[in-house]
Order: structure tokens, then C-alpha cells, then sequence
């Protein structure tokens, strides 16, 4: 089985917002992989792209990375965040991208290492 790893909101708009090769990253760190976003995390990414500006433009390039490179998946949680938890609980994934420092704290205490930025532009893995 491939390993999966699920983006946050945050994760799939670093690409635009901090400059950070997201895939490039992700293979470096952990090779191949099977990518996840929860459909929560589609809809923020859809909403946030209503407003424009560059947190629009980066949501918007998110949303298509999201629906273009990543297996959409259902939840039973409709907030982003408890959507990543319930994953990483139900051991559904290996790993988590976040720059969200709270969902990194609760994703790491379900016993799943998280992706995050580290420096500039490369990510870490930070291990529970």
C-alpha cells in the first residue's frame, strides 16, 4: 500500500503564498505518494477564493492543485481541520502537511507525523 498523505488548506496554498515547491518538497522527503484533501478542506480552499487578493489567487491555485492532484475524500467532520484529525485518528493517512500550528499539535498527538514548513521554502517532518 502507497503511503498517504493528507493537505490542509494552508499546505495547498504555500505554493503561492510562501513560494514553496509543494510536490517537489513532498517527493524529496518521502517519495512517491498517494495525495488526500478532505472535502472540507476543497470548500474552504473554494470559499477563500471568492475573496480575491492574494490569499484569493493562492486559495484558488490550491483548490485546483487540490482537485487535480489530490484524491478528494469524504469525512464525517464538515471543518477542515477535525476532517485532517478524524484521518490521522482513523489512521486513514501517514502523513499530514500543515502550517497550521494548532492542527499540527493535534494531528502529532494522533500519533502522525506532520509536514511543515522549515525555513524559506523546504518542509520538515516533525515526528509525534
Amino acid at each position: 500500500m502507497s503511503t498517504r498523505v493528507a493537505l490542509d488548506t494552508s499546505a495547498l496554498m504555500m505554493p503561492v503564498e510562501l513560494d514553496v515547491r509543494l510536490f517537489d518538497e513532498l517527493e524529496r522527503l518521502i517519495g512517491s505518494a498517494e495525495l488526500v484533501a478532505p472535502q472540507p478542506v476543497i470548500e474552504e480552499l473554494r470559499r477563500l477564493s471568492e475573496k480575491g487578493g492574494t490569499e484569493g489567487t493562492a486559495a484558488s491555485v490550491g483548490h485546483d492543485l487540490a482537485t487535480e492532484r489530490c484524491l478528494v475524500v469524504d469525512t464525517e467532520e464538515s471543518y477542515a481541520d477535525d476532517a485532517l484529525v478524524e484521518l490521522a485518528r482513523e489512521g486513514s493517512v501517514d502523513y499530514v502537511v500543515t502550517n497550521d500550528r494548532p492542527l499540527r499539535d493535534r494531528v502529532l498527538e494522533a500519533s502522525i507525523p506532520v509536514l511543515a514548513l522549515r525555513g524559506r521554502n523546504k518542509l520538515a517532518i516533525t515526528q509525534p
